[in-house]
């Protein structure tokens, strides 16, 4: 087996190769069709998330220990399964859910294991999909993707299962009859615009500083793309939405995006973050209340969100995902230019 992994942080990937793992138990190996580089990798591979004021939160006191395959946005098929995972079919085509939790407490009888305060998530804290193959401990975390294309079916499982979970805190009245602005058209951005498109939204504005970024945006649907370097870009998205910015949902995460998004919510908007850019921001306690506003954070997504969403890409509604795929072997070229900011929807690394 041959994976690309992560040795010290702030290091270039290494190439690791060791014999393929055979499934014990449980465990299900899958075969790598396709695997996502996200945004959250580099946060991964330097080490720690900015938390603002200077400081940092780092990988190492969140349990991240090293060497480790990065990747959680995986799609490929079944070749083998442990003797007790007798829901694996050989062959079968999934994508894998990785966000997994301890399994035991309550959260995660809730259903919601990406909450859980002892999680092991694939590709963070165990190895993921940076590799020619990946072992899963379970079955129940495979969703079977039909004859999705596995490039399109991987980025389901962080970019769209975070934005499908973040659009689904939006009061659906607002969903259905109001815009939505979307700060960032990354990979996260592109898919919120999509399934937003795809959910009977009226059409998301998207505010974004790279031209190409926003060309992107204005293909998978969005009803306008706005250059956040205007001076009147927070103007030019009340306008577009009416007058009044009832929902944002913040796919960057930096003191500016927060800052504008709150500010130009009207009374009783909702703003939701996804993005892990970094910062602090500073919030007035009484405007909150008087503004009857919310700030909410939102993680991921659980597994019967992720099966949702794969039954939805299913019917063809949700734009396919700009697609850069290259081989395995450029993991490391593909980070760099990820956080250059030279990617445009998705980099899909493709093992031979």
């Amino acid at each position: 087996m041959i994976s690309y992994d992560l040795t010290a942080f702030g290091a270039p990937l290494a190439r690791n190769e060791q014999p393929t793992p055979t499934p014990q138990g449980s465990e299900v190996l899958v075969r790598v069709l396709a695997a996502g580089v996200c945004h959250s990798d580099i946060h991964i591979r330097h080490g720690y998330y900015d938390m603002g004021n200077g400081k940092r939160l780092n990988m190492g006191d969140r349990g991240a220990a090293l060497p480790l395959t990065m990747g959680h946005e995986t799609a490929g098929e079944i070749v083998a399964a442990g003797p007790d995972a007798k829901d694996a079919k050989i062959g079968q085509r999934v994508v894998v859910y990785p966000w997994l939790g301890c399994g035991q407490c309550k959260v995660c009888a809730r259903g919601q294991e990406n909450l859980c305060l002892k999680g092991r998530s694939l590709g963070v804290f165990a190895p993921g999909g940076y590799a020619d193959h990946m072992l899963v401990p379970h079955a129940r975390y495979l969703v079977d993707i039909g004859d999705m294309a596995p490039e399109q079916a991987a980025p389901c499982a962080c970019s769209g299962l975070t934005m499908y979970s973040a659009i689904g805190k939006i009061d659906p009245a607002v969903l259905k009859d109001e815009h939505v602005v979307v700060f960032g058209a990354g990979g996260l951005g592109l898919m919120a615009v999509g399934l937003l498109k795809a959910l009977g939204n009226p059409g998301a504005i998207v505010i974004e500083p790279d031209a190409a970024k926003r060309a992107a945006a204005l293909k998978a649907g969005a009803a306008h793309a706005i250059d956040s370097a205007a001076p009147d870009a927070a103007e030019q998205a009340k306008a577009a939405a009416g007058g009044a910015v009832w929902a944002a949902l913040d796919c960057v995460g930096t003191e500016q995006t927060v800052g504008t998004g709150i500010a130009m919510l009207t009374k009783g908007g909702q703003f939701v973050q996804v993005g892990l850019f970094g910062g602090k921001v500073e919030i007035s306690t009484p405007s909150m209340p008087m503004r009857a506003v919310s700030y909410e954070g939102s993680y991921v997504g659980n597994l019967g969100q992720l099966q949702a969403l794969i039954a939805l890409a299913k019917t063809g509604k949700l734009a396919p995902l700009p697609i850069d795929a290259r081989p395995l072997d450029q993991a490391e070229a593909a980070l760099q230019d990820l956080e250059a900011g030279k990617v445009v929807g998705r980099v899909m690394l493709k093992p031979q």
